[in-house]
């Protein structure tokens, strides 16, 4: 039986987004279950399908006999402006229950253009938008991911955060949930009571209090049960791979397996995030990877995995295990994917493993192009490897190479921007020698968002004239090549520095922009900026303040209840060795730099004191 009337269905673009009935999918008996979670990444089905962590807590949650897990993600506009006109009800894919007949509704925050989309899937499924609003008879609202470190912009929406790995913790918060229905307690006791779980933190339970200038005063608990600081989950090892997926009807953004060879990176860039939050290196070993690969293909039918790391570079053994699952499954024609390669002509030679003789496109991220900037972000790739690296890409007949930098990074100068100009002409000039067809040089932009917990979470990001100021001295630069440049819309990383480092005042904004019309942010056809330049006036909000102000150290931040687990007096160490020009070796390659990861994880304190 179909989740929505045949003709319906019809008359949308993709109908197999809302089916269901996939192959591995799992539909356990409704009314023997006695708890009901709906699982959703807040954007379209075809990626919310490739993100990592819907399948991983979909596998956890079903193998208990207590739990039933079923999948929700947003409709895309056609079905949504189907499900309001013929007042249907919004639906799982794996029994076609209402959404709002579940008992907790989980969202991945993976992006935070996507935040409108929360609010648009909880109106359709009859759900009051607002936390304080919900009563017992609606489903708990949960949230976490990687944006859930700061919770703040979305504290209005969500009823409970989980902050960090998500495996346990989520066991722990649906047991709570579980032994609360059978005591029948009140909403407000369930939230208490998961207050007390560590990783969990209930925004309702906290209060802000913000100075005359605007900066957030202080974040205090106003329950007992509330912790003044929520400390990420942190798991020692990771946690058995899923080999059992459910398998898409539809083409989907990462239409392949995938497995989490490693989590965390030790390398210490200091624009990035997930290099902080996902700390530390926890490796899976090479046995457990070669029996979940084999476990996918047997279980799943594909012909194509993705073996999945911050840095797939970094994996102990990583060209002995390529090698042995490349040999292994020769005669299956197995294609292996590394989405995360350092720039190196090692490198190179490992994806001319994976290739065997399909050779299109290579692509690497030096991020910034002189020397000096690059000791500024702790990201090193100095023109000579660069230029190793291509020549020996174009020797061994790859056609495309690509380049990924970004523009408006701190104490970036119109020098540096030129600079990148220099090290494309020098890839450009290589690809001249190349035998066969001339490979194409391609170049992408992306304007800098400062994130929070990270070095640079007090620094501004920069104003949209400098920044196509930078951009044109780019392109500008290229045109001689004719090498494609692409950008970001600056209007869009705008708006993701807001939120990475907004408060809870930004709800407002959310709501308003969202009642305008705003929804798929991330999606460049359903992007309006206006509606939220005049969410923005209508709260009496400024995005600049945000986005383009220069913060004191001393400053008391948004997310900083938030214990990512990297303590403040680190990230002010490294943002001081920024602006020195200093870099800091990856601590797994030499001496702990005592980041604070030393006070949770045995390993790290070992390292530290020598043992």
């Amino acid at each position: 039986m179909l989740n929505y009337p045949e003709h319906i269905l019809h008359q949308v673009e993709k109908p197999g987004r809302y089916t269901g009935g996939e192959w591995n999918s799992v539909c356990k008996e409704w009314s023997k279950t006695p708890l009901k979670v709906a699982l959703s990444f807040p954007d379209t089905y075809e990626i919310g399908m490739s993100n990592l962590a819907i399948p991983l807590l979909y596998d956890i949650l079903n193998r208990n006999p207590d739990i039933l897990a079923e999948r929700v993600f947003s409709p895309w506009l056609d079905m949504e402006n189907l499900i309001r006109e013929r007042k249907l009800a919004f639906v799982s894919l794996e029994s076609g229950h209402p959404v709002k007949e579940f008992d907790i509704l989980g969202f991945s925050l993976g992006y935070e253009l996507t935040y409108t989309n929360i609010l648009n899937m909880l109106s359709l499924a009859g759900i009051p938008i607002l936390a304080a609003e919900r009563g017992g008879d609606f489903p708990l609202v949960i949230a976490g991911g990687s944006c859930s470190l700061n919770p703040e912009p979305l504290a209005d929406f969500i009823d409970a955060f989980v902050i960090g790995d998500a495996e346990e913790a989520i066991q722990d918060l649906c047991q709570a949930v579980l032994d609360a229905k059978k005591q029948t307690l009140s909403k407000d006791q369930v939230l208490r009571e998961l207050a007390k779980i560590p990783g969990i933190y209930i925004p309702s339970l906290y209060q802000a209090e913000y100075n005359p200038d605007g900066t957030l005063k202080s974040i205090t608990p106003t329950a007992p049960e509330a912790p003044p600081v929520i400390n990420r989950r942190i798991l020692p090892e990771l946690p058995p791979p899923t080999v059992k997926p459910v398998v898409p009807y539809i083409e989907v953004v990462q239409d392949r397996g995938a497995v989490e060879i490693s989590r965390g990176c030790s390398r210490g860039c200091r624009f990035c995030s997930a290099g902080i939050i996902y700390r530390p290196v926890r490796v899976r070993p090479a046995a457990e990877v070669l029996s979940a690969v084999e476990g996918i293909m047997d279980n799943c039918g594909y012909d194509e995995i993705s073996l999945l790391s911050l840095s797939c570079s970094d994996y102990p053994g990583i060209e002995n295990l390529v090698k042995t699952l490349a040999e292994k499954y020769a005669d299956k024609h197995l294609a292996l994917s590394l989405p995360s390669l350092r720039l190196t002509p090692d490198s190179v030679g490992l994806v001319n493993v994976l290739a065997g003789g399909r050779k299109s496109g290579l692509t690497f991220a030096p991020e910034a192009a002189s020397e000096r900037l690059q000791k500024v972000i702790n990201k090193l790739t100095s023109e000579e490897e660069l230029c190793d690296t291509a020549r020996t890409a174009f020797e061994s007949g790859w056609t495309s190479f690509k380049m990924y930098f970004m523009i408006g990074l701190p104490t970036e100068t119109d020098e540096d921007a030129a600079a990148i100009c220099q090290m494309a002409g020098r890839v450009n000039s290589l690809s001249r020698g190349a035998p066969g067809r001339r490979p194409q040089i391609r170049l992408s932009l992306a304007s800098y968002v400062p994130k929070a917990h990270t070095p640079f979470q007090w620094e501004a990001q920069l104003d949209e004239e400098s920044l196509y100021r930078r951009a044109d001295i780019v392109r500008q630069g290229l045109k001689r090549w004719g090498i494609k440049v692409s950008w970001s819309d600056t209007k869009m990383s705008l708006l993701e520095a807001v939120f990475s480092r907004g408060d809870r005042r930004l709800g407002k904004v959310i709501y308003t922009a969202w009642q305008k019309g705003a929804k798929f942010d991330a999606w460049s056809e359903c992007f309006n900026f206006t509606l939220w330049q005049e969410a923005f006036d209508e709260c009496g909000l400024n995005p600049s303040f945000y986005a383009h102000r220069k913060r004191p150290l001393d400053e008391t931040l948004p997310w900083g209840h938030i214990n990512a687990g990297v303590s403040a007096e680190f990230l002010k160490r490294e943002y001081a060795r920024s602006v020195e020009g200093q870099d800091t070796p990856d601590c797994r390659e030499g001496k702990c730099h005592a980041c604070g990861l030393e006070k949770a994880v045995t390993e790290c304190n070992n390292r530290l004191h020598g043992k």
